[in-house]
Order: C-alpha cells, then sequence, then structure tokens
C-alpha cells in the first residue's frame, strides 16, 4: 500500500516538476522585459495564479490532459489543440515515483523519530533533484531558485539532525562534507574560467555534501560523479553523437552520485574496507 502511494505521489509530483521547469525557464527569458503583454506573460507563467497550459500553442489545458503520463499516453506525446509534439518528457513524471520507491525499499535507516523526517525531506530532494536534471540536461543550467532554497533545507535538516542526536560532530562533519565538494568544484571554476564546470555545479555541490554527510561520502560522490560521467560520455563520443568540445550537464551526474552514496554509500564504504582487509 505504501508503494502505491509513493507512485501515485511521484507521478503527481513529476508532472509538476515538467510545469515548473518550462516555467522558471520561461519567466527567466521575460527578466528584464517591460510593458503590459510581458506583465500578462509573467501572471500566466506563475505557479500561483497561471493554468496550466500547452507550452506550444498556449492554449490552458482540460484535466483530462493533465493525468500524469496517461494523458500523455493517450494523446500519444502530441497537444490535443495544435498537435504540436509535447516538449515535457514522460520521463520526468516518472522518475520521482522511481525514486520514491527505490529510496522506500532501500532506505538505510528506519522510519521512526527524526529517520522518518530526514526520509520525508529526502523525498522533497528527490523532486528537486528530478527538477534539476531535466533543467539542466535542457538548457545546461541548473536554476538558482531551486538550488539556493535546497542549500537552506540541507543546512536546516543538518542542525535538526544534529540536535536530535545530540552530536556536535554530526554538523561539524555534514559542514565539512559540503566545503570539500564546493571547495574542489570552485578551485575548478576558478581555474578552468568556466569552461570545465558552471556556477551552479558549484552552489549545487554544497547541497550534495551536506546530503553526504561525512567527508569520506563526499569524496565518493566526487568519485561515483566521474565514473557515472565517463560511462555516459564515451560511448556519446564514440558514436559520434557528441564533439570533443560538446557540452554535457554535469549536474545529473552529481545527483545520480548523490543518491546512490545517501542509499548505499555506507555498504560501499563497508566493502571497500573488507576488500582491502583481504
Amino acid at each position: 500500500m505504501i508503494i502505491v502511494l509513493l507512485v501515485v505521489l511521484g507521478l503527481i509530483l513529476g508532472s509538476f516538476v515538467n510545469a515548473l521547469t518550462w516555467r522558471f525557464h520561461e519567466q527567466a527569458e521575460l527578466a528584464g522585459k517591460k510593458g503590459a503583454k510581458a506583465q500578462e506573460q509573467r501572471r500566466k507563467l506563475s505557479m500561483l495564479h497561471g493554468r496550466s497550459m500547452c507550452s506550444n500553442c498556449g492554449h490552458e489545458l482540460a484535466v483530462i490532459d493533465l493525468i500524469p503520463l496517461f494523458s500523455w499516453l493517450w494523446l500519444r506525446g502530441r497537444c490535443r489543440y495544435c498537435r504540436a509534439k509535447i516538449q515535457d518528457s514522460p520521463l520526468t513524471e516518472v522518475a520521482p515515483a522511481v525514486l520514491f520507491v527505490a529510496s522506500y525499499l532501500w532506505w538505510p535507516l528506519s522510519f521512526h523519530g527524526v529517520n522518518l523526517f530526514q526520509f520525508i525531506v529526502w523525498l522533497v530532494f528527490m523532486v528537486a533533484f528530478v527538477a534539476l536534471a531535466a533543467y539542466d540536461f535542457r538548457w545546461f543550467l541548473l536554476p538558482d531558485r531551486i538550488v539556493y532554497p535546497l542549500i537552506g533545507l540541507a543546512a536546516t535538516e543538518v542542525i535538526i539532525v544534529a540536535v536530535a542526536h545530540r552530536s556536535i560532530s554530526m554538523g561539524v562533519n555534514a559542514a565539512v562534507a559540503g566545503l570539500i565538494i564546493s571547495g574542489i568544484f570552485y578551485l575548478l571554476f576558478q581555474f578552468s574560467k568556466g569552461t570545465w564546470i558552471g556556477g551552479g555545479d558549484v552552489k549545487l555541490a554544497a547541497v550534495l555534501g551536506l546530503l553526504a554527510g561525512t567527508p569520506l561520502k563526499a569524496l565518493l560522490v566526487l568519485f561515483l560523479s566521474s565514473v557515472i560521467g565517463t560511462l555516459v560520455s564515451i560511448p556519446l563520443l564514440l558514436k559520434g553523437k557528441q564533439g570533443l568540445k560538446a557540452h554535457i550537464p554535469y549536474g545529473p551526474f552529481l545527483l545520480t552520485a548523490t543518491i546512490v552514496v545517501v542509499l548505499f554509500g555506507s555498504s560501499l564504504i563497508d566493502w571497500y574496507d573488507r576488500l582491502l582487509l583481504r
């Protein structure tokens, strides 16, 4: 029953992510523009006041068009009004549901007390991770409007967990982990003048370090993200789909590595320790 609820909740929030990322991008495109037309467009794009619409023709969508995943399948990926291809990916709707279930099945802590609080907050991060990955894949940017609230949420979670466990060291370790990843990325950003890594990655790294929780796990995030990035990039280069100078977003690799570390980091470190002892 819990898994079914997580799937339904994940699909609903995945649909929300599609709307959120597109609206954030369109709002950014309108930044600096003045006049009644621009003001009306901003109102339509507001998450609070705007209605759901087709990103191609702007037609307001009916309820039948808004059922997560089902509507996309029923419409065969095309707008019911203009027949243009729906730009929102169904994978974005499915991803939170998959991550919710995977997190529930492989959550490394219990579901009681502060650990349950951490799990609920983790689901919030999963939705935000999907939004960041979708935005980065589509527009090669990690928007501050998503990253900055995550920094505050991660810091708040660390403080609450440290207080609950009466452990100053937990808070210190998480802070050091965040400084390690963001510090390394900041140096790479400055040294390469933004050609190797983007400024959004530097800010996102602070969040991921706090979630990793310890300096060792922070380094594991860096290692795994590099491995995942290499495994994904090499086949693209070999197939000729990406040139050597092509821009491949690094944010999704970082996010994927962080999910692996949070869910399986302790097991991976224990496995490696046993391997060394042999």
